[in-house]
């Protein structure tokens, strides 16, 4: 059997990497919207992350014809409301991860241990060349920390504490996170549909 080919809509690397890495059981053909150099930037305004995933994987499927997979997800954190929530990626106003980190943590600066719950959030959107669409979600509780730590992930990861424990997310190594992760686990509901593209279904 050929390898099936899998496009996902993205051009983080970070991401990229991590996707790469969890279908890797299914046996795709991986491309990324760097293998496509004329498809422009899709605009993510829609007030979810499930609605810009969905968004991303349509504009892909249109532009390359090939079936595609789009992710969509960020940080709620409870003390703001939910904030940075689908603006994640450009909460510092420039999708600069350093600068997104440093706006959090001054925005938590006054608020106590206790009350630094968070989550991260993930929308997975599956569309194939027929237009069908399959969406899941995946969401990972933690706390926000009071300083970057690890070496590993990406975006929020060095302030994100998993859980009740204490270590961030980019202290854990990739199959870790992989594990636990939000985007680990809306693929993980995804498995059946990434199944059977695979065999042609």
């Amino acid at each position: 059997m050929s390898q099936a080919k899998l496009l996902f809509a993205t051009r983080n690397r970070g991401k990229l990497a991590e996707l790469s890495e969890l279908v890797r059981p299914y046996g795709y053909e991986v491309l990324s919207l760097d293998d496509f150099s004329a498809m422009g930037e899709v605009v993510e305004d829609a007030p979810t992350f499930a609605g810009n995933a969905e968004k991303k994987a349509r504009a892909a499927l249109a532009a390359t014809g090939c079936p595609s997979l789009a992710d969509d997800s960020g940080l709620e954190v409870d003390a703001l409301d939910g904030a940075p929530g689908v603006q994640s990626a450009r909460y510092a106003g420039n999708h600069d991860d350093a600068a997104n980190n440093a706006k959090l943590l001054s925005a938590l600066a006054e608020v106590p241990d206790g009350k630094r719950s968070a989550r991260f959030r993930c929308a997975l959107a599956l569309i194939d060349v027929s237009g069908t669409l399959q969406l899941t979600e995946g969401a990972c509780e933690g706390r926000i920390a009071r300083a970057p730590r690890g070496l590993y992930g990406f975006g929020y990861d060095p302030l994100f504490l998993v859980g009740t424990g204490e270590r961030t997310m980019a202290e854990l190594a990739p199959d870790e996170k992989n594990r636990l992760s939000h985007r680990g686990q809306a693929l993980r509901a995804m498995a059946n549909a990434l199944a059977s593209h695979r065999r042609g279904g």
